[in-house]
């Protein structure tokens, strides 16, 4: 059923059972992170790396930690990838070229996973499971890790501490990611998503040629590349290959898992600030955004004009026929509003409008609801802007969450902002101006101008989706969208955590009569405005170029 009817009705059962999640999963995660209690796997995991897990970190250490940490995942995906032929699990892959195995470490160790290359045909069974899925798992941990400890200085007084990223990091995996992912996995294998060890194969015969494909361990890394908005697929074509995601329940489940821990952080976050309200505020921006998204989406792209249009239902073209419209409207919008990056569908494929929505949700900085971690802390980061401009506007000191917001705290949340447009924006700019770059475009005009700035704006958000018409997998672009993705992961860490040590400094002020307050609907919609002016003045023009003007002249 590929009708307006079919997105209202998936629509539905999405928010029915994201709003049966949202309190248990919210509460836990609240309790994961503020116990104080070490389950004895655990500890004995702090035991092996050395880490004591009931030492307070002040925001210089949880840093070096983060940083750390994420430099020897990179480093050792990096060496895995370079010695994969020699390696058992490799069903005859060579070794990855040093290029593509850099920008593939970079990308899933920032929980991007950006892939440049054929799943399929470039990665064995070890690199997979060994390498990718683990990084699945920790890359997505870290960003919770660092989202409460953002959480922690808006809560602490005078301490300056931020709480222990190797718990915050154990925690994020044991008690939450692990099970979560291996009651995702149990699903999908049920709906028939394979997984095995087999080698390549022959399954069917098309056009009288036979039909090869490798197994893998496909249901258990789809789960968490769903769960922790990774987006890596373990085939070329993603989520819009039948091993992946084969049934529409499937799909739907799969926008379900993307959207699970992000939604469901924001009542933590209301627990951990102990006001419920808090959470719900920040809850009620996130969810009007994506809203809109939706609904934007599903009817520019059953809005197509012409018998074409007619006779497929809307456009078709570079989608699934198992999802149709709804279902991939439905995904495009949750991929790209958060950090997850996996697809059902060709973006470029979409209508001008379609294709200019995916952009502008990356650009929003994926917030609604975001990545896992990486979305609250980046709502939080509008929070702060929202009650400063807020603060100019009546003539009061702003604060939120009982801490001033002086020039330390607001400079520390302008240079959050303005990290990633400059990284690209700039490295767009300098593709397109350079003859080699543009070689990769199969596109001219607005769309292949999109093409570039989608392949920046999805690696410096740490997004990975494509746009599906620009060929990657070259030096230029193999180099520097790898570094696009590495500033714009850790660069914005660098000043949430600095924030967060300021502000972990402070004693609460009490609220009074002048107080703004922050856990009401006009502050919602305050919030939601301060979002779209600031990303509407720093990418129209960009927008305006391609999928604006793409969109206008179809």
């Amino acid at each position: 059923m590929s009708s307006p009817l079919s997105g209202i009705l998936q629509l539905l059962a999405l928010l029915a059972a994201l709003a049966l999640a949202h309190r248990p999963l919210g509460d836990h995660l609240a309790r994961v992170y503020f116990s104080s209690k070490h389950y004895r796997p655990e500890r004995w995991i702090y035991r092996a790396i050395g880490a004591d897990p009931s030492a307070g970190m002040r925001w210089p250490a949880y840093l070096r930690a983060v940083l750390a940490f994420s430099a020897a995942g990179a480093l050792l995906l990096y060496l895995l990838q370079r010695v994969q032929g020699s390696l058992p699990g490799s069903p005859g892959f060579a070794s990855i070229d040093p290029d593509q195995a850099f920008n593939t470490a970079v990308s899933f160790v920032t929980n991007t996973n950006w892939q440049s290359y054929y799943g399929e045909q470039a990665m064995g069974h070890l690199v997979q499971t060994g390498g990718l899925a683990v990084q699945n798992f920790v890359s997505a941990a870290v960003g919770m890790a660092v989202a409460v400890a953002l959480v922690r200085g808006f809560t602490g007084s005078r301490t300056g501490e931020l709480g222990n990223f190797w718990t915050d990091l154990v925690r994020g995996i044991t008690r939450v990611l692990l099970p979560l992912s291996v009651a995702g996995a149990l699903v999908l294998v049920a709906c028939g998503v394979v997984q095995n060890f087999s080698g390549i194969h022959t399954v069917g015969q098309f056009s009288g040629d036979a039909q090869q494909w490798n197994g893998g361990a496909v249901a258990s890394q789809e789960a968490i590349k769903e769960l922790g908005t990774n987006g890596g697929g373990y085939f070329n074509a993603n989520s819009a290959h039948p091993f992946e995601n084969p049934t529409p329940f499937s799909n739907l489940f799969e926008i379900f898992l993307i959207l699970l821990i992000p939604f469901s952080m924001t009542r933590a976050f209301g627990r951990m600030a102990g006001s419920l309200r808090q959470g719900y505020a920040v809850l009620g921006a996130m969810a009007v955004i994506w809203l809109a998204f939706t609904a934007l989406m599903m009817w520019t792209e059953f809005a197509g004009r012409g018998p074409a249009f007619e006779a497929a239902g809307g456009a078709m073209e570079g989608k699934e026929t198992r999802f149709g419209i709804a279902g991939s409207s439905l995904f495009a919008v949750a991929t790209t509003l958060t950090s997850t990056g996996a697809v059902n569908s060709f973006h470029s494929s979409y209508t001008g409008f379609g294709g200019g929505i995916t952009l502008l949700g990356m650009q929003l900085g994926e917030i609604a609801p975001g990545g896992v971690g990486s979305g609250l802390y980046g709502m939080l980061i509008m929070a702060v802007v929202a009650v400063f401009v807020a603060g100019l506007l009546v003539g009061r000191t702003p604060e939120y969450l009982g801490k001033k917001i002086g020039t330390r705290q607001i400079t520390y949340a302008a240079c959050y902002l303005l990290i990633t447009p400059a990284l690209v924006l700039g490295l767009t700019g300098l593709a397109l101006s350079l003859p080699g770059p543009a070689e990769s475009m199969t596109n001219s005009g607005p769309h292949g101008f999109s093409e570039i700035l989608y392949a920046y704006t999805s690696a410096a958000n740490n997004n990975g989706s494509a746009f599906a018409g620009l060929n990657a997998d070259t030096p230029w672009f193999n180099t520097t969208t790898g570094i696009a993705m590495l500033l714009g992961r850790f660069l914005p860490m660098v000043f949430i955590l600095a924030l967060a040590g300021s502000l972990a400094e402070q004693r609460p002020v009490p609220a009074t009569a002048g107080t703004l307050r922050t856990d009401k609907p006009l502050y919602s919609g305050l919030l939601v405005g301060t979002i779209l002016i600031v990303t509407g003045l720093t990418y129209f023009p960009a927008l305006a170029l391609g999928p604006l003007a793409e969109g206008l002249a179809s």
